[in-house]
């Protein structure tokens, strides 16, 4: 029997049951039913441009978390290390509603959830000797105690171990305070290699806020991170390390959803750096699957596949036939 090759990229998280509104919630109305979670948004993305993917974590012993796991496994994401919780946490919850524009407003049922209660138990056994990336959020050590062991200890163990690690900090402040998430995120800075922030959440990795951006970057690359990547929405992304920096504009396109874009994002950077791309080609294929993102509804419904980078290229209009 052939053993299977080792996933490119191992990740792990809480993915919940989405209920999707086409109006306000207060209106009632229909709901669309999907599945959506930072982590598991990078791992369908990646899976989707040709890498090998797993995906650990805790989902409830229900439908909702069935669905979550037959999504995966549709889209060639190994959930073999996902585990089904045998004690009555059930899978959380979110439900998003359009309310102007592109603003979206998201409410998450995930307080006692089974993704909540993920420990290193859980993940640990998920790397592998081979895999190449460890991806991780700050929205996983927000979830609850044993979730941050998690983080840390896979952090810990994938560095010493060779494989590189992308931490997203992916803030969330509906799950902690700006000082608990620096307090949490900043022990995973020494077992990061790769930092990617908005320009808003940069400064949780310092241990003081209110550093300007330069402060900012050049303390992150202080403790060891060798590339800090920041996402500028529509102004596009920069790259920095010790030997400078890399800008890369946003593509132009009309933005329908921007939920998932930054998990869009990661998910091309990390293509970029699996396939041996220098930082501004892995910087364009960012901002190009995050296009894909903004320009479909959904966290991940419309991501790419790699024959379908290209279609950005295209003049407005065209019909492949």
């Amino acid at each position: 029997m052939t053993t299977p090759a080792p996933p490119d990229v191992v990740t792990f998280g809480e993915t919940m049951a989405a209920l999707r509104a086409g109006g306000a919630l207060r209106l009632g109305g229909s709901l669309g039913l999907s599945v959506a979670g930072a982590e598991s948004n990078v791992a369908i993305g990646l899976a989707r441009l040709g890498h090998r993917v797993r995906w650990a974590g805790r989902v409830g012993a229900d439908e909702l978390g069935a669905l979550v796991l037959r999504t995966l496994r549709a889209e060639g994401i190994d959930t073999s290390h996902a585990v089904t919780d045998d004690t009555g946490r059930p899978t959380g919850l979110l439900l998003t509603e359009p309310r102007l524009g592109t603003l979206t407003r998201v409410s998450y049922y995930r307080a006692g959830s089974a993704g909540s209660a993920v420990s290193p138990a859980d993940v640990l056994p998920a790397l592998d000797s081979g895999t190449r990336i460890l991806h991780l959020t700050g929205i996983t050590p927000a979830l609850g105690p044993s979730a941050a062991e998690a983080a840390l200890a896979a952090a810990t163990n994938a560095h010493d171990a060779g494989i590189t690690v992308c931490l997203d900090v992916n803030y969330r402040s509906r799950l902690w305070t700006a000082d608990r998430a620096r307090t949490v995120l900043r022990p995973l800075l020494s077992h990061t290699d790769v930092l990617i922030a908005s320009e808003d959440e940069l400064p949780l990795a310092l241990e003081r806020p209110g550093a300007d951006e330069a402060e900012a970057v050049h303390g992150v690359l202080a403790e060891g991170v060798t590339e800090v990547v920041v996402k500028r929405g529509a102004r596009g992304a920069t790259a920095f390390t010790v030997d400078g920096a890399s800008d890369c504009p946003a593509r132009q396109i009309d933005a329908v959803d921007l939920v998932g874009a930054g998990d869009a994002f990661v998910a091309g950077y990390l293509s970029g750096l699996l396939g041996g791309a220098d930082i501004p080609a892995r910087l364009h294929r960012a901002v190009t699957t995050a296009a894909f993102a903004v320009a479909t509804r959904g966290d991940w419904e419309g991501l790419p596949t790699q024959d379908e980078l290209g279609l950005l290229d295209q003049p407005d209009g065209t019909t492949l036939r």
